[in-house]
């Protein structure tokens, strides 16, 4: 039993943690936050879209850094899993290069999130330029919207692709605290 708990159990667990630690970050956001992100990036009618008549539209920039960063949080948390198994001598470190190579992608979703903020403030000011009227206060959050949208998308992404490496180290020392042998010492 105890065998099974930490060859298979724990690394299942702690590879488990990052995608609850990631849903729980998105369910403690306020509800009118996770409405306006939904209709200005995924394009889904929500009470914050009726409520200002605004139309919602899809934000293609924002979805890519989503697919980008779910499709590498999915691998580093499969590669996590592997890492944090126990071989018999050891654990399998097949896996770490790769997951650390992986990590360090967490560090370009905010430069994608800015690059998007970038667009959408020219966005926004090209509007407002070639309006040749005022605008209303409605009309220019409207517009600032994919700016907002993208700072976000990237910022939780970031924060999203730290969490698998982040655990599969903290994983291996509870495993092997667990497992009856100090976390520094020498593995048998």
């Amino acid at each position: 039993m105890r065998r099974t708990l930490i060859r298979f159990f724990f690394p299942l667990v702690f590879a488990v943690l990052p995608t609850l630690a990631a849903t729980l970050v998105v369910a403690a956001l306020p509800s009118d936050a996770q409405d306006f992100y939904a209709s200005n990036v995924f394009g889904i009618p929500t009470t914050y879209s009726l409520k200002h008549h605004q139309h919602p539209k899809v934000s293609f920039f924002d979805c890519s850094i989503l697919a980008l960063g779910v499709s590498l949080f999915v691998i580093q948390t499969f590669l996590a899993f592997r890492a944090m198994r126990w071989r018999g001598d050891g654990f399998d470190e097949r896996a770490d290069p790769w997951l650390n190579k992986l990590a360090q992608s967490a560090e370009w979703f905010p430069l994608l999130g800015l690059i998007g903020t970038v667009a959408g403030i020219m966005q926004t000011f090209s509007e407002i330029g070639a309006s040749g009227t005022a605008l209303t206060q409605q009309r220019i959050v409207a517009l600032y919207a994919p700016a907002i949208t993208a700072t976000g998308t990237g910022l939780f992404m970031s924060l999203v692709n730290i969490l698998p490496s982040w655990m599969a180290l903290v994983g291996r020392g509870l495993i092997l605290t667990f497992g009856g042998r100090p976390a520094g010492g020498p593995q048998p």
